[in-house]
């Protein structure tokens, strides 16, 4: 049985789990949650992450919330894949930052756009400052290519790769020809398009 389980609901962001577990390379399960049944609000769910969303991902007796710690807690965990950069490495420095840059900086400056509040926040109150700087720095980082850290695919990729062709999906950011030529590289992995077909039998499932 696998050592491995993570809690799904397809498509959302804990697709962005999927196509890591798949990348990593070792068996796991997927226990599905149905939003429309609020599985994820029921007491045996809250148990395992408290916050009702999705991914979590268990581990053993481990449970990992928060799609990019489940990355690089997986890429940590299983250095074979070759999706990690270890610590004493230059390289891991930018490897964390990109890591976290997905979340922290890229998503709220999308969704701050997409749904705009009564009084725009002063930039020094936003912890990404203004969408145009972000946008100006993801390009200037995947145009280099072909990924993130040169020739060396990571888990950083899968962050930033997912965050982008999330938003890009959703017209929530401009197409801009940097982040096409990188997403189009990152569908070419295998691992991405077994994900991909996956989630949509697992959407079925759940529609």
């Amino acid at each position: 049985m696998p050592n491995l389980t993570l809690y799904h609901a397809a498509p959302s962001r804990s697709s962005i789990v999927h196509w890591m577990l798949e990348e990593i390379g070792e068996p796991f399960d997927i226990h599905l949650l149905h939003f429309q049944k609020s599985e994820h609000r029921e007491p045996d769910y809250l148990a395992i992450n408290p916050m009702g969303k999705v991914p979590a991902l268990k581990h053993g007796d481990v449970v990992i919330t928060e799609a990019a710690a489940i990355c690089l807690y997986l890429a940590d965990a299983f250095p074979k894949a070759g999706l990690t950069v270890p610590i004493g490495d230059p390289r891991r420095g930018p490897f964390l930052k990109w890591l976290f840059f997905g979340p922290s900086v890229i998503e709220p400056a999308v969704t701050d756009r997409a749904f705009k509040r009564a009084e725009e926040a002063p930039r020094a109150a936003l912890g990404y400052g203004d969408f145009e700087t972000t946008m100006d720095v993801t390009a200037k980082a995947v145009e280099r290519g072909p990924y993130l850290l040169g020739d060396r695919f990571t888990a950083a990729d899968v962050v930033i790769g997912s965050t982008l062709r999330w938003a890009m999906m959703f017209k929530l950011i401009p197409e801009r020809p940097e982040f096409l030529a990188y997403t189009d590289r990152l569908a070419q992995r295998p691992a991405l398009k077994r994900a991909e077909a996956r989630d949509k039998e697992l959407a079925g499932v759940s529609g």
